[in-house]
């Protein structure tokens, strides 16, 4: 079975997101942000083992899979979470959770249908 351009065109903008997500220091840096709002790095740093440096190279990853922005406020850049660009993850989630739904059913759909009764094993 062949898939759509479209779905090929989500996956391919979705891999930089996901990438991004895939690392338990960003994913912490999305929590807060979500939690308690936009932040400088000062306040994102605050009470953590990690270094500005280290935080800075992480938002830097996480802006160009457009995951989070940065305006300036003074000398400081505050950081804030694009709201839709989390949508966009899960909408994507939700068509891979429906695409193996369908296979699935699929699968059970041949099984039952094709497979003698007498030669099913149990499902333990």
């Amino acid at each position: 079975m062949r898939r759509s351009s479209k779905a090929m065109a989500e996956a391919k903008s979705s891999a930089p997101l996901f990438a991004a997500l895939g690392d338990e220091t960003r994913l912490r840096l999305v929590y807060r942000l979500c939690d308690e709002g936009p932040m400088s790095i000062t306040k994102l740093t605050a009470g953590s083992k990690i270094t500005r440096q280290a935080i800075t190279k992480h938002l830097r990853v996480m802006e160009e899979a457009c995951l989070v922005h940065s305006t300036r406020h003074g000398r400081e850049s505050v950081w804030q979470l694009d709201q839709q660009r989390l949508e966009d993850a899960r909408r994507y989630l939700d068509l891979i959770s429906r695409q193996w739904d369908d296979a699935l059913g699929r699968l059970r759909e041949f099984v039952e249908t094709e497979i003698p009764r007498e030669r099913r094993r149990p499902v333990v």
